[in-house]
């Protein structure tokens, strides 16, 4: 049996990463409770060790205030405080927490035509416009192919809702082949796709990553120089935090004063006719 307790107080110097999609209020206010985050030790300092006597009978503490470690053993120290923050973060990652959406929610319908095949691909979000959620309807499918497609849905969602970043499945799915594919008709952005996930994580990467790169068509009314202008201007702008908070962000795709319509100088006449 041990005799004597040392514990040993160190003063440790991290910064924690977080990679985000977007930066809004909401994301900075629920920093703290994400799970991605990646944590990195700068610097840690030796401040004081303290000796117990495990003994009943002797209650000695013997403190020694003036500790100095050279810079191997201080090398040690910060990769054994690495290695724990490690092994917690792979612990929390094993517990992963789910993100639900909320009842109510955002989100947008895009209709296309691959071939001779009608895809409707529907959005959930979150409050914040982050998306959460996908279902994807086809036409002259059969049964298995619905069902499989349904699934596959389901699967991306559950992976969006624990934190899979949105990067990951267009890294994926872009470029996948298979039938049906061809022109795409009823999509201002995307004419040509080499699948039905292909046109879906095409459609998803430009409304919600501005993945510009992925698209066939340029974005209309908004150009390069004028994009952190409107960015700027959004900051300071009530009316457009407001209608961002109601308006599918994957909807306007990102770009809601080309979307906001101004009806400051409409007059309505709400008088009935005698």
């Amino acid at each position: 049996m041990a005799k004597y307790l040392v514990e040993t107080y160190y003063t440790c110097t991290f910064k924690v990463n977080h990679y985000l999609d977007d930066i809004n209020e909401n994301e900075m206010k629920n920093l703290e409770k994400r799970d991605d985050r990646k944590f990195e030790v700068l610097d840690v300092k030796l401040d004081n060790r303290k000796t117990k006597s495990l003994d009943p009978k002797n209650n000695k503490v013997f403190e020694n205030n003036k500790i100095d470690i050279g810079a191997e053993n201080k090398q040690q120290e910060i990769k054994k405080i690495e290695s724990l923050v490690k092994n917690n973060n792979i612990s929390s990652e094993k517990n992963g927490k789910r993100f639900s959406m909320p009842d109510r929610r955002k989100g947008y319908i895009q209709k296309a035509t691959i071939g001779d095949h009608k895809v409707y691909l529907h959005t959930g979000e979150y409050e914040d416009g982050k998306i959460g959620e996908i279902f994807i309807d086809t036409s002259k499918e059969g049964e298995l192919v619905k069902a499989l497609m349904n699934n596959f849905a389901i699967a991306i969602s559950l992976g969006l809702q624990y934190g899979v970043p949105l990067d990951e499945f267009i890294s994926a799915f872009v470029g996948t082949k298979f039938e049906p594919s061809g022109k795409v008709h009823g999509n201002d952005r995307i004419l040509s796709a080499s699948s039905i996930l292909d046109y879906i994580f095409r459609e998803l990467a430009i409304s919600y990553q501005n993945r510009e790169d992925l698209a066939h068509t340029p974005a209309i009314g908004v150009s390069e120089s004028s994009k952190t202008e409107i960015q700027n201007s959004e900051d300071q702008n009530q009316l457009l935090k407001i209608v961002k908070d109601i308006t599918s962000k994957g909807f306007v795709r990102n770009n809601y004063k080309k979307n906001l319509v101004d009806l400051s100088d409409i007059k309505i006449n709400l008088k009935g006719k005698k």
